[in-house]
């Protein structure tokens, strides 16, 4: 399992740690209107998924601004999906404030399908551990980075470098 920490001390990430070429697994999630969302729903789309521990957060509000900004003028062939365990209401709230909009910020709070489903649930502080997963069309992970100190940013280029290959 990926090391992770969070303002320097170990955290225990829970669930199945996701390698590349692995089959991206399903999951269950809240959009901001509490509908269910699955990774289904974006079937045959590249999809950049953005894990973040808080919307609320310097660190997490410049990385899910940052993808959507970058991976947005790639086309309607590209999901940007931003995931934690903030409430809906609180993601809907950040994107009012933030000119987001149409940024897809989707909870995992109600039963951590995400964070288990992808191995970033941080036993001890049941937040999402800053990670980042680029998932083809053809549903297999093209590319994983567990970032290990939950506070720094995730490598920007690398991910967004990945989707440009599967897109051309």
């Amino acid at each position: 399992m990926a090391q992770v920490t969070f303002k320097q001390q170990p955290v225990t990430l829970l669930g199945t740690e996701i390698k590349v070429g692995d089959e991206a697994p399903d999951f269950t999630v809240l959009q901001n209107d509490l509908s269910p969302f699955t990774l289904k729903d974006t079937e045959g789309k590249i999809r950049l998924i953005s894990v973040i521990p808080s919307i609320d957060t310097g660190v997490c509000s410049t990385q899910t601004k940052r993808f959507n900004e970058a991976v947005t003028e790639l086309g309607d062939d590209v999901a940007v999906l931003t995931i934690s365990v903030d409430l809906p209401f609180a993601q809907a709230r950040w994107k009012a404030s933030e000119g987001l909009d149409n940024a897809h910020t989707l909870s995992d709070h109600r039963d951590l399908s995400f964070g288990t489903a992808y191995g970033a649930v941080m036993k001890e502080l049941r937040l999402l551990a800053r990670s980042v997963f680029v998932i083809g069309k053809d549903g297999k992970v093209a590319y994983v980075e567990y970032v290990p100190e939950g506070t720094d940013h995730p490598d920007y280029d690398k991910a967004i470098d990945a989707v440009k290959k599967l897109a051309e």
